[in-house]
């Protein structure tokens, strides 16, 4: 989504839900609305004729996680809630921001809280269980890595560049397609039998990222290669690109946890949650690479690895 479509939504969703006086009989709340789950469910939830509020420093009322202050005018009138914590539901201090944002909510009305977790990581465990104690009714969807981190996140210049290097050495990983998670938290939102669940939601098959990168340049028919490197080295790039070096540590940390093939399986989690299979990497590639999120310019930042 580039950046006019993007403040189009949420110049929408705004509209909507100040239009219609929110009431707790329809109004959803989305914390990370303007994310890559956020802003697919919010669309879901629009093209159902459904009151949104988008919750991120940007919207309004503006909610900034740092600052709970800002929280109540954001989660007030709202029947469902749903959570993505940014930068990730497992970093330090996630656990009591999400705990007590879900507690707030349920406190004013919020009957519904759906929080998006990370497959594997011990800090979201935290977070799950501060959500399952809030007061509210709760959902968890519990993701595998996104395969859209390829073409929408921390990867994507990278991929446009010909060379992703990246320190996940030749584990598996059962990716899975961010639309699959916005379906999965809509159910969840809107209808029955989703409350006190866990959907620990992956792809149908199990991939390198070699192969995955490999994937990918078949369905752009351009050479893109993967090179794995070093944690190090993977912290080292992001920093010399500006990350924040506290940011950079901690995201490679996490990545040295959910990479070391404990999540090399796959489940069930789609299927229970929505009743079909979930999108298979290929699909996810093909329909990327036909909507050209992979053409950017020639001197897209990449992370290298040392001579």
């Amino acid at each position: 989504m580039d950046r006019l479509e993007h403040l189009a939504l949420t110049q929408a969703m705004t509209t909507t839900s100040s239009q219609r006086p929110p009431t707790t009989a329809d109004l959803t709340v989305i914390l990370g609305g303007t994310g890559k789950t956020g802003r697919r469910i919010a669309r879901r939830l629009h093209e159902q004729g459904r009151a949104v509020r988008i919750g991120s420093r940007s919207g309004a009322p503006r909610l900034d996680w740092q600052e709970p202050d800002t929280w109540e005018p954001v989660l007030r009138g709202a029947d469902a809630v749903y959570v993505a914590y940014s930068p990730d539901a497992g970093f330090p201090g996630g656990a009591e921001a999400i705990g007590s944002l879900a507690t707030l909510a349920a406190e004013v009305g919020a009957r519904r809280v759906v929080l998006l977790s990370g497959r594997g990581e011990e800090g979201a465990r935290r977070s799950e269980e501060a959500v399952q104690r809030s007061g509210a009714e709760w959902t968890i969807v519990r993701s595998s890595f996104f395969a859209q981190n390829f073409s929408e996140d921390f990867l994507a210049d990278a991929v446009s560049a010909g060379m992703v290097a990246f320190p996940a050495g030749d584990v598996t990983e059962p990716f899975i397609d961010v639309e699959d998670i916005a379906d999965v938290a809509v159910a969840a939102l809107t209808g029955d039998g989703h409350s006190g669940r866990v959907y620990e939601v992956t792809g149908p098959r199990l991939l390198t990222f070699a192969e995955a990168v490999a994937e990918i340049a078949d369905a752009t028919g351009r050479e893109i290669s993967y090179v794995p490197i070093t944690a190090a080295e993977f912290a080292t790039g992001m920093i010399n690109q500006g990350a924040p070096r506290d940011f950079a540590m901690a995201l490679v940390g996490l990545f040295g946890t959910v990479l070391d093939g404990r999540n090399s399986s796959l489940t069930d989690g789609v299927r229970a949650a929505i009743g079909r299979a979930p999108t298979d990497f290929t699909t996810y590639a093909k329909a990327a690479a036909a909507a050209r999120a992979w053409d950017r310019p020639e001197n897209s930042s990449v992370i290298r690895p040392k001579d």
